[in-house]
């Protein structure tokens, strides 16, 4: 079994290569951002505290995060391995995930950073936003909002599993293919 954390900042491509990664080695692809708009779809009351935080363009807090997070880990029997994406975006989470993993007798091989230049997220960000009807994709006051949050609080991990030893980056620049490529080179050595 091999688990992954794809980290990056909004628009660096990590649910595209997650689901192209997924299918190559049979992984289970927990995203945040799809169990997020999974609750709000369903109107469940979690979905209503999300929607709330994004369209505000802030992060979603930690124990709605976990929570949402823990019920689609439970609802998978005998997966190969997991691509976690879109979390964890704090230290909190991160320790909350080692607990989890460690509950579960599970092993984080690897933290993937998919890194790209600011100019470049705004315009996948942008461009998303027109096909994808996202609010928090459409206007630029948010885009840079969650750029601050991310920075604030998710770049912090960088260190914490620089320490672990599991933080790896690939560029997230050039075509998709180009960056799956990256990928596979790396996961294949881990």
């Amino acid at each position: 079994m091999k688990n992954f954390i794809f980290f990056g900042k909004p628009g660096a491509g990590k649910g595209t290569q997650s689901e192209i990664v997924k299918k190559r080695y049979g992984l289970i692809h927990l995203s945040t951002g799809d169990i997020f708009r999974k609750h709000i779809s369903n109107d469940t009351p979690l979905g209503k505290s999300v929607k709330l935080y994004l369209n505000r363009g802030e992060l979603v807090p930690d124990h709605i995060t976990i929570a949402m997070l823990k019920e689609e880990f439970q609802s998978n029997e005998n997966p190969n391995g997991y691509i976690l994406d879109g979390f964890p975006r704090t230290v909190l989470q991160a320790e909350a995930l080692e607990e989890f993993f460690e509950d579960l007798e599970l092993q984080l091989d690897g933290v993937i950073s998919i890194e790209v230049d600011r100019r470049a997220l705004v315009e996948r960000l942008l461009n998303r936003g027109k096909v994808s009807g996202r609010a928090d994709d459409k206007d630029l006051d948010k885009i840079n909002l969650r750029f601050q949050e991310y920075d604030q609080k998710t770049d912090p991990l960088i260190d914490f599993y620089k320490k672990r030893n599991i933080f790896y980056s690939i560029n997230g620049l050039g075509t998709i293919e180009k960056i799956s490529q990256r990928l596979f080179d790396l996961i294949d050595q881990l």
